[in-house]
């Protein structure tokens, strides 16, 4: 194989590589004399949120990341975009709405490229009271009300409807014939991928000039400056700026004095879709004895599903690699199990991820799917700004009330245009579905496929397969080096295109994409 040609596209300025993060570096030698607006201290959906929101009301912005993008619980989401469903099951109609009136930006402006419709079916046996049934429809109705109040038309999420015992099993072949009464569909937003959001988001930042800065710790945050350590090379800096903003996430107590979190481990499973008779849409069972749990089955586009999910305290787990107790893959596959024909064992288990929710506590020491999935904005004098808590599907308002925040200390307007902002690639449905490149590429790239592909121009076994049986292209591997700030293959395996889940794919690609990686930077490094 040639080396990789980074030939930059025309909106090459999106770019996060080793380059910018050494050119951001340097800059930020000078914020002694001349501070940032705003350092944002997390890379998490939250933190890059806070930094395209700031930068595009024309702020100088810089983040800073310990770790990767989305590392820590951005990357371990179920990856939807919901409309608030569970929320309107607790009475939270306020939360609800917000939750879809984000999930219709997403949808229509923000990510269409990355944020699609997809079919819910829950099914109705006798696991399910027909008075839980009714109840159950009621609630869909009225999410959809909320649908129609945020503009999100019926040809793009179609209204919830009663199907036949043979339209749900055409749907999700694995449920149990034996007492089924046919079922229950909506339709709801589907991600791609989380992290694969938050690089887009990281990325239109960049666009918009914010410094993008990972593998640097932040410590001795304070209200105007941070120092920063690079992990990769030992340095030290003080970096100043106007305001800092706190986006750690599960890790905001750390920085911000007398905050009380309650971490909740959200686990999934990962199984091959083949062992649920790939399933074409998302498998819904409520969870036996709560109001407004459930269990999902999530097709994913490459023959994997995902199921999931958990919701227990975890005081003291390690956020980026919570431990995964036995009792969660019970759980799981127990409550799945009550609608299945044959229910799944541990030996159809091919992965496993667990990330941990950031919730704000009450102090009551009740159940964490007990508390609130409000966001919490703090904005105490002499201390850092600090957002935590709310949901991935929300990330655009929490941003947007941090920054509001920030201008309020600094003395400024600025209206936010988030809502209306296109990430990098984003695209209306007709547009992606004319893109002449692979459809693996369109669907994660959206109108950055052909560029993606162009990358095979000097070596076109870039757009083959980087082994037998998997979907991951070469294209991608260059892809994340020049564009999108993976530093290393793990990066790329992990976050970039998740074969982390699953061990055994993982280390079937390892040694072919550590090879296109290296080629890649060494082909930045030379700027050829």
């Amino acid at each position: 194989m040639t080396s990789p040609s980074p030939t930059a596209p025309a909106a090459s300025r999106n770019w996060i590589n080793a380059g910018t993060r050494a050119a951001a570096l340097e800059g930020l030698e000078q914020t002694a004399t001349q501070p940032l607006d705003v350092l944002v201290v997390g890379g998490g959906i939250t933190g890059v949120g806070v930094a395209l929101d700031a930068a595009a009301r024309g702020l100088r912005v810089a983040l800073v990341e310990r770790r990767d993008l989305g590392s820590g619980t951005s990357g371990y989401s179920s990856k939807l975009a919901h409309g608030g469903l569970r929320y309107l099951a607790k009475g939270d109609v306020a939360l609800a709405r917000e939750s879809a009136t984000e999930r219709h930006h997403l949808l229509t402006t923000i990510a269409p490229h990355l944020v699609r419709p997809s079919q819910t079916v829950i099914p109705l046996g006798d696991y399910l009271g027909r008075a839980e049934g009714l109840k159950m429809y009621a609630g869909l109705r009225l999410a959809d009300l909320l649908r129609v109040s945020s503009r999100t038309p019926a040809a793009l999420l179609p209204s919830p409807s009663r199907i036949s015992a043979q339209e749900l099993l055409l749907l999700a072949p694995a449920l149990d014939r034996a007492g089924l009464r046919g079922g229950l569909t909506y339709w709801d937003g589907q991600i791609e991928d989380d992290v694969r959001l938050v690089v887009a988001v990281a990325r239109t930042a960049a666009a918009h000039g914010a410094q993008i800065v990972t593998r640097c710790a932040a410590t001795d945050v304070n209200a105007r400056s941070a120092t920063l350590t690079d992990t990769l090379t030992g340095d030290v800096r003080v970096v100043h700026a106007d305001v800092v903003v706190n986006a750690t996430g599960v890790w905001a107590d750390r920085i911000a004095g007398g905050l009380q979190l309650t971490p909740s481990r959200g686990t999934h499973l990962v199984v091959r879709s083949s062992s649920l008779g790939d399933p074409r849409a998302i498998l819904t069972v409520p969870v036996p004895g709560t109001v407004g749990r459930y269990v999902f089955a999530i097709p994913q586009p490459d023959g994997l599903t995902y199921v999931g999910l958990t919701d227990e305290p975890a005081p003291g787990e390690d956020p980026y690699a919570p431990q995964i107790p036995e009792a969660d893959e019970r759980f799981l596959l127990s409550t799945l199990g009550t609608a299945l024909r044959t229910p799944l064992t541990a030996d159809d288990v091919v992965g496993r991820f667990a990330g941990l929710r950031p919730l704000v506590s009450d102090g009551t020491g009740g159940a964490s799917a007990d508390l609130s999935r409000r966001h919490l904005l703090l904005d105490r004098p002499g201390q850092p700004i600090t957002i935590t808590g709310g949901k991935l599907t929300t990330y655009r308002k929490m941003a947007e009330d941090t920054v509001d925040a920030v201008l309020r200390r600094l003395g400024r307007q600025a209206d936010c245009v988030t809502a209306e902002l296109p990430l990098v690639g984003a695209a209306d449905r007709g547009t992606l579905g004319r893109i002449a490149a692979p459809p693996r590429l369109v669907r994660r790239y959206g109108t950055e496929a052909p560029s993606v592909a162009a990358l095979a121009t000097d070596d076109p076994t870039l757009l083959e397969p980087v082994a037998a049986g998997s979907p991951v292209l070469g294209v991608e591997v260059v892809h994340a080096v020049l564009a999108e700030g993976a530093l290393d293959v793990d990066d790329f395996l992990d976050r970039r295109v998740r074969a982390g889940f699953v061990p055994a794919d993982r280390e079937a690609i390892r040694w072919e994409c550590t090879k296109i990686v290296e080629r890649a930077r060494a082909a930045l490094r030379s700027g050829r």
